[in-house]
């Protein structure tokens, strides 16, 4: 068995025996790597390869190590991301269709930090900039691809055999609320004075509230859910066919009430004087994409009704997320950004009646 390689220690002669391992023929002779990406939590390096023979080798790989800083590695650990992402290469991605890079190697130990992912190189596709936001016809492109995520999975008992993905007896050690009522101090200090009365408010509200979406039973109508599904997680190419979206960092993968994942992306990837006029039209495509992938005993109100919920998915993600992390520029900007349209969204989607 291959052991998990560090920055320091893979070499061409490991990627020689992955590649076998994987029925792949040919030889490494060397590689380049550069740093790719803007995660927080883990770090991803481009290796691009010289060959003495590349039979069917790819060109150039991903591989995917945890943070170098401390805090971002113990919070992997802890909130189970790093065990998250491995197990989803290793048992759910092919049980799944959305698209995502193929997978050559995953491997933890324990449940981390120590784990390693390479994978396809999905280049000339191109990250998505959460910071800039998208336009309708990436978001529709999106949540098509989600439909393959979510309806191979809906309502499927089986997956709460998998007690990584979500485990019931354990579900109360990961307070949602409670951190989030934790980090929200912090987060109103940090980001509060760039944000509008109103938004900042509703945040806050999240906080006071008893009853939310983000601490409501396990729903009766429930799918896999990414937790993060965002333009900075996705790969985007334009085809002659259209275009093409893939699906990155599973780290949060869980189980879950799937309009998160909708309500989630729109309100996250699109400006709200862009979403406005073409968010029901949206979530529309997105409804009509899982009755034609089977899911029949979905109405279209109860779509609309949890997608209004699923508002609040985005609160804990930048919330949490912004106060656990490794503090950065980018980052700072990225959750000011999400803060703010997640907050206009849920106000706009009148979702504050669900806090009580």
């Amino acid at each position: 068995m291959l052991k998990i390689p560090t920055e320091d220690s893979i070499n061409p002669q490991w990627f020689n025996d992955c590649f076998t391992a994987a029925g792949l023929t040919g030889s490494v002779r060397g590689f380049k790597a550069a740093r790719v990406g803007t995660g927080q939590i883990g770090k991803c390096v481009r290796y691009v390869f010289d060959f003495d023979d590349q039979g069917n080798l790819p060109l150039s790989v991903i591989g995917k190590y945890p943070s170098d800083d401390e805090s971002s590695r113990q919070t992997g650990v802890a909130l189970h991301n790093f065990l998250r992402e491995v197990r989803f290469y290793q048992e759910l991605q092919s049980r799944v269709t959305i698209r995502t890079p193929r997978c050559y190697f995953a491997e933890i130990l324990n449940e981390g930090p120590e784990f390693f992912l390479l994978l396809e190189d999905l280049t000339p596709a191109e990250q998505g900039d959460q910071l800039a936001g998208c336009s309708p016809e990436v978001a529709k492109a999106a949540l098509r691809e989600l439909v393959g995520l979510q309806a191979p999975a809906w309502c499927d008992e089986s997956l709460h055999e998998l007690k990584w993905l979500r485990d019931a007896d354990k579900v109360n050690e990961m307070d949602t609320m409670a951190l989030y009522r934790q980090t929200l101090p912090g987060f109103v200090e940090r980001y509060g004075p760039h944000l509008q009365g109103d938004e900042i408010d509703i945040i806050k509200r999240v906080g006071e509230a008893q009853h939310t979406p983000l601490n409501a039973d396990f729903p009766e109508v429930f799918s896999l859910v990414h937790v993060d599904y965002r333009l900075d997680n996705l790969m985007i190419k334009q085809q002659d066919s259209g275009l093409s979206v893939a699906a990155v960092d599973w780290q949060s993968i869980t189980l879950g009430a799937p309009m998160n994942d909708v309500a989630y992306f729109i309100g996250a990837g699109l400006e709200p004087e862009v979403r406005q006029p073409v968010e029901e039209d949206l979530v529309r495509g997105y409804h009509q994409g899982l009755m034609s992938a089977g899911v029949v005993d979905y109405s279209w109100e109860d779509c609309w009704l949890g997608y209004r919920r699923g508002a609040f998915a985005g609160f804990a993600v930048t919330v949490v997320a912004s106060m656990l992390v490794q503090r950065t520029d980018r980052g700072d900007t990225m959750f000011t950004t999400m803060a703010r349209r997640h907050a206009r969204h849920a106000i706009d989607l009148n979702a504050g009646e669900f806090l009580t």
